[in-house]
């Protein structure tokens, strides 16, 4: 896919040290190990991000993704610190043994702030709102880095994070129906943006930011093992459909608007099944993996919260309606690409390959004694799969597979004329509802406006104390200069004047000194 990209030293070099900062990040002890590699996969997801730096559009991409999440871990870091100040240490196994204790003697108000602060973390990191804005402009980057970065693991940190001090986060109740509640919302706007878009990875990128959503709300929930099945599951399944878009992309000449393919299952014939097994595990549809994942999500959900359950279950038939409408308007129906497409060789057909094989088995391990006894031996045993929830959500997935076919398969012209019916709602939608805009005019009128405010102060006080000093020592340049004109009678008379200026300066503290001494002497 990269053959004819230039740095690619650089690039692997970027990939093998994300690598290890995941390692390390996965198999951190404690909070401050967490955190120097937390900041190690940011620091690798902005250069691999603004990989192609000759990009305008990658350099900025870069940046926002650098800030966003940096707004995130500030918040993170003071949580923390406030661990370590409450705790004495920031190593997880002793935290977790201190933690009933310190419950029953000081109560959960100090842990729910520390519970919101390290969740600002993952807010940031799993692009949940309103952090979620800079996933899209990652896509920048690299379609490998998309598929290993930016759907498989460092957006997943959010999440590893949350269930690795699940002990902290369950002692909170307040912050726990917080991360279910942005979770449950998180997942359903992005799907609903996801229904709108027209490029390729933008479609993928705001199903990962679902899917995220999915995962904390799952964790919220108290489900951290359905949670982090969903994880892996989703893992397999997201990378294999980031790297079938990357084939596609490499097939036509980097053409990303999917409403100029049709027609790739004739010409991709091996790219389209796997991307079609992507579509039925994300969909949730049996027996792939995203089935079983999907299914202990909403299960939890619905023991938990109605509301929350009936998001989700909505969430649901969205996620199966919009990568419904990706594949068939990009694989079906005739070719609307000015370029022939062609099948990928070997090299890239391998990897979409053994992910797709990995994305159909890897939801056996949820099906036989449950996913959470590979986490947590002691964890209870339950039926492995909920049937009402699996009947609805299947029945749900093929009734939005049949809605995207009427419309985007059958009557490709009904799709246009639903457009231009909801106009102004579909533009809404289609422009992910101008959070992003709205960041830009905050970012402006406060930059522009701390600007002038900090100008003023430069130029009245800091300015002003400078050049007044120098004003200040040119007007005395100017006095000694009228006084030093070659006139000897003058320069006398300054030297003796100064002279008795001292002598009776010295003769007034003769006389005081004098006078302290006889009071003393006299006392």
């Amino acid at each position: 896919y990269m053959e004819h990209d230039a740095g690619m030293g650089r690039f692997f070099a970027f990939i093998s040290l994300f690598s290890a900062a995941m390692l390390g990040l996965v198999v951190s002890i404690n909070f401050l190990q967490l955190y120097v590699f937390w900041e190690g996969v940011g620091l690798c997801s902005y250069l691999l991000i603004g990989f192609y730096y000759d990009k305008v559009s990658a350099r900025e991409a870069a940046k926002k993704a650098f800030i966003t999440t940096r707004i995130g871990d500030f918040g993170m870091l003071v949580g923390i610190l406030l661990v370590q100040v409450a705790f004495g240490t920031m190593d997880f196994i002793e935290l977790r043994l201190m933690m009933p204790e310190y419950v029953l003697v000081a109560g959960t108000g100090y842990l729910t702030v520390i519970g919101l602060l390290l969740f600002m973390g993952p807010i940031g990191k799993s692009g949940q709102f309103p952090l979620h804005v800079w996933l899209l402009d990652a896509m920048e980057g690299p379609t490998p880095t998309s598929a290993l970065i930016h759907a498989a693991t460092m957006v997943a940190a959010g999440v590893f994070l949350v269930a690795r001090a699940f002990f902290i986060f369950s002692e909170c109740p307040l912050v726990m129906d917080f991360i279910a509640g942005l979770g449950a919302f998180t997942a359903l706007l992005a799907a609903v943006i996801a229904v709108t878009q027209r490029r390729f990875k933008a479609v993928l990128a705001y199903s990962t930011i679902s899917q995220l959503g999915y995962m904390m709300l799952a964790v919220g929930l108290g489900a951290f093992s359905a949670s982090m099945f969903h994880l892996m599951t989703h893992a397999f399944f997201k990378a294999m459909l980031f790297l079938c878009a990357g084939a596609v992309m490499h097939a036509l000449h980097d053409e990303t608007d999917i409403t100029k393919m049709g027609g790739l299952w004739k010409k991709m014939p091996l790219t389209f099944v796997t991307m079609l097994i992507g579509v039925l595990a994300i969909s949730g549809i049996p027996p792939f993996s995203g089935f079983f994942s999907k299914d202990e999500i909403l299960a939890a959900a619905m023991h938990a919260s109605t509301p929350l359950y009936l998001m989700a279950t909505f969430t649901s038939f969205l996620t199966a309606f919009y990568m419904a409408r990706l594949l068939i308007v990009a694989f079906l129906g005739e070719s609307r690409s000015e370029h022939e497409a062609h099948e990928v060789d070997a090299f890239m057909r391998w990897p979409m390959i053994m992910l797709a094989l990995l994305t159909i088995v890897s939801g056996l391990w949820g099906y036989f004694g449950g996913f959470s006894l590979w986490i947590y031996a002691d964890a209870p045993h339950h039926e492995a799969i909920d049937w009402t929830v699996a009947g609805t959500s299947t029945v749900l997935a093929l009734l939005a597979f049949a809605a995207a076919y009427q419309i985007y398969g059958r009557h490709r012209l009904r799709a246009a004329m639903q457009q231009r019916s909801f106009g102004f709602l579909y533009r809404v939608v289609y422009n992910k509802f101008y959070v992003d805009e709205l960041y830009g005019y905050f970012r402006e009128r406060f930059v522009y406006g701390t600007a002038v405010i900090l100008k003023w102060v430069d130029e009245k006080i800091f300015d002003g104390i400078m050049n007044g000093l120098g004003a200040y020592g040119l007007a005395m340049s100017e006095v000694l200069t009228e006084n030093v004109n070659g006139q000897a009678q003058r320069y006398v008379v300054v030297f003796y004047t100064g002279v008795v200026i001292l002598l009776c300066y010295a003769l007034y503290w003769a006389v005081q000194v004098l006078m302290y001494l006889g009071g003393g002497l006299l006392r």
